[in-house]
């Protein structure tokens, strides 16, 4: 390898040189610039084959509430028909889309794929004739000037027809022979471009898949009858098929008219798209009911059942069946009108219900007996929740609302108090607490009155407690429904406009929701006042077991009394057993003084219902059990106020020792009813029926000047 040889290249040129490099240097880059033009372009070009900006597409089932630009005779008929042209002779009547749309993306690239379906109906005004068709237009405008009607179809004239300037496609649908745009076949579709001279055309009719596939079902284009008709441009391969059928047949598989033919030649770059139509001398009327339009995609089918209906041809025929039957109809109608007058009475008497002036004012509170009759499937067995001593209780679901409730069916023999009782219902019914049973309203009937209530999926608490129930409540439940209950007794005692006295409180009246949350409920017995001043009741009601003893004695039910009755409550929860147990041992009868002697044992938790198990929190089952003595204490000062129970609950307070009330371990000082141990001994045999049972019923007590 030698060393490497270096060469000098001197170049010399002269000014001339110079400036003849230079312009061959911009006339390069000229030329650069072009070739790149050239290739955006023809790029744009195959690209617009394919889509436009915006591929327009809509659908009208009907017009009744559509935008349209209308001239001429067209218009819109109330039911939502496009009314091209009516009853009137020589006339024109034209309907576009509004708004331009664009086939292709400039002036020298092909035209867009595009897709057009639409129902229509030609009714003739004679027998003998029509005139003159109906044509699919795409126009450079959407106002066709000297357009004329008769043969011309309110699209062209003498003048401009068959001139190419025209910018025109056209689908017609003719009903009339045209020998001077050699047209021989009478009523047949053709495809028109520029002019009326159509390119193809064939009688109107369509090929049926199902009959002959071969053959041409002809179609009379006047019949009265919709028809539909399915236009449909190929812009790759430039194709246009045309496709006519009934309306009642799906869209047949072979195509009337199949024209190869490059619209883009014709058609500009926007366009507007509609239909025209016109009259002669034999007056007819032109309908459009639907109309779907498509650009690169296929149009969207129409909703045939939403399509208007056409007005009725010809004067209505008499029925035959009227005209020979007439006199039987007439006895029949007869019939039929005393039939129904009978039922409807029978009607009136079966939902028949008591109504005075003075319920008036209490209007939705007061349930028609007819809704809940319906609502509770005529009070069926199946429906049937519980029999008490106040009446039956059975589940429904009215019928407008759909809101399941519970109706309490109550006899009543007497009208006295019933004003004052409805009354308090109605007050009642205002109540509103989350732990307090809705009270929704009321109806008479006859002899009885019907209470209506929120529907508590899980019934009443008492069947969760007793007679070795196959489902128990564990102790958070338990105590979750003593809270609750707690807090709406509270409510009515102190929180509401009213003092509201409920004077039957235990678990059986206790009802539990779809969560197992506690609602204190039948209002039957209650009883309200004023905030500050005493109750006037003077009637024992309730249930034994839950009276208080001053009860007994004076008659006067209070809120002191509810407290008394909401700690035998509290036992019975916590013990499983009832305030009065007839099959337990004597000394065992009266729950009150069994657990108190459990206390004074010093085991009171040996009172806990054996359902629990060993399941629970000791020290909240052994506070419940010294609340429910504490709020049962013989005397009514020594009790808490509901108020302080909610505390107590809550741990807002402690529970003071029972001690400091002056409690013996005789036990004497709870629950102690006078009179009542010489009577459980005397009548040992009777006592379970005479404790299963309250004190009284709406009938007798509540109605009779009880309340």
């Amino acid at each position: 390898m030698g060393e490497p040889t270096s060469y000098l290249i001197i170049i010399s040129y002269s000014n001339d040189h110079f400036w003849e490099i230079k312009n061959c240097f911009q006339t390069l880059a000229m030329f650069s610039k072009l070739l790149i033009l050239l290739l955006l372009y023809s790029n744009s070009t195959l690209l617009g084959l394919a889509a436009t900006e915006e591929d327009i597409g809509f659908t009208y089932n009907g017009f009744r509430s559509a935008n349209l630009s209308l001239d001429g005779m067209a218009q819109f008929t109330p039911n939502g028909l496009l009314q091209l042209t009516n009853h009137t002779e020589q006339q024109t009547g034209h309907a576009f889309y509004p708004n331009p749309i664009t086939f292709k993306n400039s002036s020298n690239t092909t035209t867009f794929s595009f897709s057009t379906t639409f129902v229509f109906a030609i009714i003739a005004q004679h027998p003998l004739g029509a005139g003159h068709g109906i044509v699919f237009v795409i126009a450079p405008t959407r106002v066709l000037p000297g357009g004329l009607a008769s043969t011309y179809l309110g699209v062209f004239s003498k003048t401009n027809d068959g001139n190419s300037s025209n910018h025109i496609v056209a689908v017609e649908l003719d009903v009339i022979e045209n020998k001077k745009f050699n047209d021989t076949n009478n009523n047949h579709v053709g495809i028109d471009i520029n002019g009326l001279n159509s390119k193809v055309a064939m009688p109107a009719g369509y090929y049926d898949p199902n009959n002959c596939p071969c053959l041409l079902q002809k179609l009379s284009l006047t019949s009265g009858q919709p028809m539909q008709v399915w236009v449909d441009y190929d812009g790759v391969d430039k194709f246009m098929n045309v496709t006519l059928a009934p309306v009642h047949v799906q869209k047949p598989n072979t195509p009337l008219l199949s024209f190869h033919y490059d619209l883009s030649t014709v058609i500009n770059e926007t366009m507007y798209i509609g239909f025209s139509s016109s009259t002669a001398a034999v007056p007819t009327n032109h309908y459009i009911l639907g109309w779907s339009f498509k650009m690169n995609g296929q149009a969207q089918g129409l909703n045939l059942s939403r399509l208007p209906e056409l007005p009725r041809i010809g004067p209505k025929q008499k029925s035959r069946v009227l005209r020979i039957g007439l006199p039987v109809i007439c006895v029949g109608l007869v019939l039929a009108v005393v039939s129904g007058t009978a039922y409807y009475v029978r009607w009136k008497m079966k939902y028949a219900e008591v109504l005075e002036d003075w319920e008036l004012a209490y209007g939705p509170h007061r349930f028609k007996y007819k809704d809940l009759y319906i609502a509770t499937n005529g009070f069926q067995d199946t429906q049937l929740l519980g029999t008490g001593g106040f009446g039956r209780v059975y589940r429904g679901v009215l019928p407008t609302s759909k809101i399941e409730i519970a109706v309490k069916r109550v006899s009543h023999e007497s009208r006295q108090g019933m004003k004052e009782f409805v009354a308090e219902i109605v007050s009642i019914g205002r109540l509103r607490h989350r732990n307090i049973v809705q009270l929704l309203g009321y109806c008479r009937r006859k002899g009885e009155l019907l209470l209506v209530y929120d529907y508590m999926p899980n019934g009443s608490l008492d069947k969760f407690l007793y007679d070795q129930p196959e489902f128990t409540l564990n102790w958070s439940q338990r105590f979750r429904v003593i809270k609750g209950v707690a807090s709406g007794l509270f409510y009515l005692h102190e929180e509401w406009e009213q003092v509201v006295v409920h004077r039957d409180i235990k678990a059986s009246n206790v009802l539990l929701d779809g969560e197992f949350n506690g609602r204190l409920g039948d209002f039957g017995l209650a009883r309200l006042y004023r905030h500050g001043t005493a109750p006037q009741t003077t009637c024992v009601v309730g249930t034994f077991g839950y009276l208080a003893p001053e009860h007994s004695r004076t008659g006067k039910a209070t809120t002191s009394t509810d407290v008394y009755a909401f700690g035998a409550f509290l036992l019975e929860v916590v013990c499983g057993r009832r305030p009065i147990e007839p099959r337990a041992p004597a000394e065992d009868i009266i729950l009150i003084d069994w657990v108190f002697g459990c206390w004074s044992g010093g085991d009171i938790l040996r009172a806990v219902d054996v359902n629990l198990g060993t399941n629970y929190v000791q020290e909240e089952v052994e506070f419940v059990l010294k609340l429910g003595l504490l709020c049962s204490h013989s005397e009514p000062m020594a009790r808490p106020t509901m108020r302080q129970v909610v505390q107590h609950l809550e741990g807002g307070i402690s529970l003071p020792e029972l001690s400091s009330f002056g409690i013996t371990g005789t036990g004497l000082t709870f629950g102690h009813h006078e009179g009542f141990d010489e009577f459980a001994i005397s009548y040992p045999s009777s006592i379970g029926k005479l404790f299963s049972q309250t004190s009284s019923s709406v009938a007798e007590s509540l109605l009779s000047g009880g309340r």
